[in-house]
């Protein structure tokens, strides 16, 4: 599924979707070149899925960011930063293994780390539609059958 939003409000409606399909055990992808807009995206989902807290910090230097809501449905959102990921053993250190069984996981530069992803997982792809523009383009790839039938319950009209 692909789409274009031309505005930083477009995207904010796309990232509200995504949060309302999330669950825990759940991870998300996020892909796209550096000053794409991968970080806004996450922080809008973490803002949805935790109305309370105030500020959602880049987890571009501690690689790691956790957020808990404190809503009925018990959620903790792990915003992993890997950009600065040197080597990809170090994933563990940082809590991968407990993010993955304890929580959702929204992965920015996952690549790095491809050989320790799940069957199962929602990759976000992010682009410009014309540099310098607010306009982007969304590709929203499921992979797995969780993710199919989840995404199809979602009108993504913008």
């Amino acid at each position: 599924m692909i789409f274009q939003v031309k505005t930083p409000d477009d995207t904010i409606i796309v990232a509200k979707k995504i949060a309302s399909l999330l669950k825990n055990n759940d991870v998300v992808l996020l892909e796209g070149n550096l000053g794409v807009g991968k970080t806004f995206f996450a922080r809008e989902v973490i803002k949805t899925l935790c109305p309370k807290v105030q500020e959602v910090q880049s987890p571009t230097f501690n690689l790691v960011q956790i957020y808990e809501n404190d809503l009925p449905q018990k959620l903790k959102i792990w915003h992993f930063d890997l950009y600065r990921l040197e080597d990809s053993q170090e994933i563990w250190e940082i809590g991968l293994e407990e993010a993955m069984a304890d929580g959702i996981s929204l992965i920015e530069w996952a690549e790095k780390i491809k050989d320790f992803l799940p069957k199962e997982y929602l990759k976000i792809k992010i682009d410009w539609v014309f540099q310098n523009t607010n306009a982007r383009k969304i590709e929203i790839i499921p992979v797995g059958e969780k993710w199919i039938h989840r995404l199809a319950k979602i009108n993504f009209d913008i």
